[in-house]
């Protein structure tokens, strides 16, 4: 659902015409798993060094920001997360490389009053081992929600 949101969202600001998703079936396998808290701080170790090497570089740290004609808190467009995930890989190169990298996003308002929850709430995965993608698909039944950003 909320990847079709995200494809509307973007064909309604003219990025392309038609709004489309296509459904996976992946095996994580070697997971970057940014949900329990292990992972969590591999990932901080990485941006402790990424820090480092950017400093002894003179290059700035990416940031990550707002899509173009949004006011979100969210900063949806993630380039020093992004960075900071690749910096890791490229740290452990092929000794132990992971296959996917799963996240969770929280996003939107809240659910309801004094609510935890958001709106928009979701899991992404990436693959970096096409092996992993076990077979695709069309979302069946296909929704037709247009719900904007």
């Amino acid at each position: 659902m909320r990847a079709l949101e995200w494809a509307h969202w973007r064909a309604n600001r003219g990025d392309y015409k038609e709004p489309f998703v296509v459904g996976a079936i992946i095996d994580l396998g070697h997971c970057l798993d940014l949900i329990p808290r292990e992972d969590i701080e591999i990932l901080h170790e990485a941006y402790l060094d990424f820090l480092k090497v950017q400093k002894k570089s003179g290059l700035p740290m990416p940031v990550n920001k707002s899509a173009r004609g949004q006011r979100d808190v969210d900063h949806l467009l993630r380039y020093l997360d992004c960075a900071v995930v690749k910096h890791l890989h490229s740290i452990i190169g092929d000794t132990d490389p992971y296959d996917t990298v799963r996240g969770m996003f929280t996003e939107g308002g809240k659910l309801y009053p004094k609510s935890g929850f958001k709106t928009r709430t979701h899991v992404q995965i990436a693959v970096r081992n096409m092996a992993c993608i076990k077979g695709l698909f069309i979302p069946h039944p296909y929704p037709a929600t247009q719900n904007s950003e």
